[in-house]
């Protein structure tokens, strides 16, 4: 049983099915053909509102393209200190910004506060030996599972207002986060002050189906040539294009994403009620960071369920990891099944009263 990821299983059927039928034929190239046409225009619905959208691979290059539009070779960027564009792209929004710089601020469950970013901002020096801070980056889910509330997301729009930044969101799992808001991607996004998104559909059910939604149009200017550079226009498009057509028909990314949550859910619950066993953070989306004694980590992994131990640099002041625990992540995904995730807790159970006899 593999929960170390959402990357881990493979594509869904609607999707596969989409590509299997754009497959066949002629079509134009460079994302010229009428499928990514018509995505275009879907995208413009979903968001209520006039986008514009650019078709990458992946979530690396809808991040560093994304940045790289919005932060001069001179700026900064600011992020949390754990964020995936600072922690997990291999410099590749630095690299593609040409030399910008990250500068990532604590928060617990790895979410930045607007009250936060703000007195950081203004702490920064105005001279010219500063690099001046050009846009904040959030993760929509954050790297600790946590959701952004409406409320947060508009004050951080507000701060961003007020110092001249632009705006970016990492929604890698933006659908995972959206729908457990239960609002729409309007008022998540342009509606709170969101400039510029990473739209991510490879954690949900895509096979490689990720995009660059621009709502500030300035952003948008050079971000052609950019993706150009970087390789991601592709010249087969369609079959790119053509994972959002499966993925957003009958309203399948919202299922996937509703079914991924409620296995995260039922998971969180089940280990929340065990003796010795606590979450470090509550569980908001799809993934689940209990703190566990180390002979139930021992149990978990010799039964052969795969996850990751994590970082415990952005828990409350008032939590703390024992020399007997471990803090590890639990990932579920749209196609998680719910017998799975119950005999993970009949073995994490059995584990504890073993424990607990000894």
């Amino acid at each position: 049983m593999n929960f170390a990821s959402d990357n881990i299983v493979g594509a869904s059927a609607p999707v596969l099915q989409a590509i299997m039928q754009a497959n066949a034929g002629t079509m134009a190239a460079y994302g010229n053909d009428e499928i990514s046409k018509r995505i275009r225009v879907r995208f413009n619905e979903i968001f209520e509102r006039e986008v514009s959208v650019f078709f990458v691979t992946t979530g690396t290059a809808a991040n560093a393209l994304a940045l790289s539009s919005a932060v001069p070779p001179y700026g900064l960027c600011v992020c949390h200190r754990e964020a995936h564009v600072i922690d997990d792209e291999c410099g590749a929004p630095e690299f593609f910004m040409h030399g910008a710089k990250l500068a990532g601020l604590p928060g617990v469950g790895a979410k930045l506060k607007a009250e936060d970013v703000d007195v950081y901002l203004k702490s920064l020096p105005k001279a010219v030996k500063q690099m001046p801070p050009k846009a904040l980056s959030i993760s929509q889910v954050s790297e600790g599972g946590l959701v952004y509330g409406l409320d947060e997301l508009a004050a951080l729009g507000a701060v961003c207002r007020d110092h001249g930044l632009s705006f970016h969101m990492d929604g890698a799992r933006f659908v995972n986060a959206l729908v457990s808001l239960g609002c729409t991607p309007a008022e998540m996004t342009w509606k709170r002050g969101v400039d510029i998104l990473s739209f991510g559909a490879t954690k949900n059910g895509g096979l490689m189906a990720e995009a660059v939604v621009v709502f500030k149009p300035a952003l948008a200017e050079a971000l052609d040539y950019r993706s150009k550079r970087a390789g991601q226009i592709i010249s087969k498009g369609r079959l790119v294009a053509a994972q959002f057509e499966g993925y957003f028909a009958d309203d399948h990314w919202l299922d996937n994403a509703r079914h991924a949550n409620r296995m995260a859910a039922l998971l969180s619950e089940g280990l929340r009620q065990l003796p010795g066993v606590r979450l470090a953070w509550p569980t908001e989306a799809n993934e689940v960071f209990p703190i566990i004694p180390k002979t139930l980590d021992q149990v978990l992994k010799a039964a052969g369920i795969l996850y990751h131990l994590w970082t415990d640099l952005s828990l409350p002041e008032t939590e703390r990891i024992a020399h007997h625990e471990v803090l590890i992540r639990l990932v579920t995904s749209w196609a998680s099944r719910e017998e799975d995730v119950r005999r993970l807790l009949e073995l994490a159970s059995s584990g504890v009263s073993r424990q607990a006899a000894e």
